[in-house]
């Protein structure tokens, strides 16, 4: 059997989530209890991968706190596991931390050295979390500017649009309505004159006007759809590329789980 073993009497005095049974679905010391099965006594050993296996990394880590004579080993494996992101540390006081956790667990640092990489460490984190607060905070504020200003121009174009299309409407039953003026009063009278230009302007006026407003309808349409189809795609591509490196991350730190801590047996 396994040598890093821990109880359900050893877990339960850390008090675990998921005591009460009649709460569902399972979860935490009863989903375990569950996976073990009714006849597994409060005492018999369990080994951590056997945790792992049934309620997932995070629960089994969890419990690793029932069993503080293994803190050598608990801390080891949580140096290794921050190392993989070692090169995501932009502060040198995170990577001296890692670098002091590892010999406290070895014996070659005291407490007080942890204690004052730890306080460093902290102070690193909240410099880099200000940092990228700032960074979101102008990026949600240029987000917000770049998206007023495209509805601006949006808008400016359709109303330029428009202005232009009654502008050459106008225009144009002009032209029309002077020239039908002219062809009607020579034919007819001067009464069916200015009909006739009221109608061909009229006529005119509506088919340039229809024609441009279809036409800016029509852009206006294909440049916002294609804005969201870009942007869907990228955050898209974000999001599953985020999801990825996550699960990479996650398989690997549950191998190296189970490469230190023993098989099932």
């Amino acid at each position: 059997m396994t040598k890093y073993t821990t109880t359900l009497n050893r877990i339960r005095a850390c008090h675990p989530c998921g005591i009460d049974p009649r709460k569902k679905p399972l979860k935490g010391y009863q989903k375990l209890k569950a996976f073990l099965g009714p006849d597994y006594g409060d005492d018999t050993p369990i080994p951590y991968v056997v945790i792992a296996e049934s309620n997932g990394l995070d629960d089994a880590l969890w419990c690793c706190r029932a069993e503080p004579q293994y803190a050598k080993e608990w801390r080891l494996y949580a140096v290794w596991c921050a190392r993989q992101v070692a090169h995501l540390m932009t502060d040198q006081r995170s990577k001296d931390a890692l670098d002091v956790a590892e010999r406290f667990a070895l014996g070659d640092a005291s407490q007080e050295e942890l204690d004052a990489a730890r306080t460093a460490a902290w102070a690193a984190a909240w410099a880099v979390a200000r940092d990228a607060a700032r960074t979101a905070a102008w990026a949600a504020a240029w987000a917000v500017a770049r998206d007023a200003a495209r509805d601006a121009a949006r808008d400016a174009a359709r109303t330029a649009a428009w202005a232009a299309a009654w502008d050459a409407a106008r225009d144009a039953a002009r032209d029309a309505a002077r020239t039908a003026a002219w062809a009607a009063a020579w034919a007819v009278t001067w009464d069916a004159a200015r009909d006739a230009a009221r109608d061909a302007a009229r006529a005119v006026a509506r088919d340039a006007a229809g024609d441009a407003a279809r036409t800016a309808a029509r852009t206006a349409a294909r440049t916002a759809a294609w804005a969201v189809a870009r942007d869907a795609a990228r955050d898209a591509a974000r999001d599953a590329a985020r999801t990825a490196a996550w699960a990479a991350a996650w398989d690997a730190q549950l191998a190296k789980f189970i490469e230190i801590f023993g098989d099932r047996p």
